[in-house]
């Protein structure tokens, strides 16, 4: 990270790349945490329109300040629908979610994630939360974003011992072959070194742009498997003073920002 004088923090440049993504008129299934700052973030920018769907069942809120989880009355503060859980699971499922983000213990490089174990199946050497909603989001959204602040060569690992959520599986058509929906899978991955996409032919990923400070080479060599790079990196902008101004009065306590 270069040095900014403390003007923002790791968590805020993410949450405004993050952010970044999310198109106006489109939808977004958030949980918990950076998610749910970004959402809040665009729909108060560039995305006004932008229908936010919380896992607990709110639907097109405006939502006023930072809810405290996914179950918080906040999520429900004029939305179109107080809903449930099953309802907003049957929309990803019937194709009415276009951005999703995940999160991973480790991801390989066709975008598979794992949140059940590492090392052996029957004698873990972890054991960690498992899916929750992570592979029907995975499996159904349009387009996934995973967001992943410790990128390193345990984390990007070249064999995952587990695949909690699929990204293209085994590579070019595994996805369709396995049955899940066209034209879906992972879209992003944000980690606190820089942006990755998925390369249109092999569907490995490759890098897109690092953080201001990050080199291309640090990137890289925290993986252990062969991270692609696009003809065109760029170094991803940092948070202008009105979208810090926006995240501090969305969360004025730093519950998730920080401080």
């Amino acid at each position: 990270m270069s040095d900014n004088n403390g003007r923002y923090n790791l968590t805020e440049l993410l949450t405004c790349v993050a952010a970044s993504f999310l198109q106006d008129g489109k939808s977004v299934f958030v949980g918990t945490g950076i998610p749910m700052v970004a959402a809040m973030l665009a729909q108060r920018t560039h995305a006004k329109n932008i229908l936010i769907i919380f896992e607990a069942g709110g639907i097109g809120p405006i939502v006023p300040e930072l809810p405290i989880s996914v179950g918080d009355s906040r999520t429900f503060h004029k939305a179109i629908a107080a809903s449930s859980m099953h309802d907003v699971m049957s929309a990803c499922q019937n194709g009415y979610i276009d951005f999703s983000f995940l999160g991973g213990a480790a991801l390989d490089k066709y975008g598979n994630l794992n949140t059940t174990v590492i090392g052996d199946w029957a004698k873990p050497k972890v054991r960690l939360p498992g899916s929750g909603g992570a592979n029907d989001l995975g499996s159904f959204s349009w387009k996934t974003i995973i967001l992943m602040r410790g990128q390193s060569p345990r984390t990007f690992v070249d064999k995952l011992d587990f695949i909690t959520t699929p990204g293209f599986l085994g590579g070019p058509g595994c996805r369709e072959e396995s049955g899940l929906p066209i034209n879906t899978g992972p879209f992003r991955v944000i980690t606190q070194l820089g942006v990755y996409g998925f390369e249109g032919k092999s569907k490995r990923m490759e890098l897109l742009a690092v953080h201001p400070g990050v080199s291309v080479s640090e990137a890289l060599a925290a993986s252990s498997f062969e991270i692609l790079v696009n003809d065109s990196v760029t170094t991803t902008p940092e948070p202008t003073d009105e979208q810090l101004h926006i995240l501090r009065t969305i969360d004025p306590t730093g519950m998730v920002i920080g401080k």
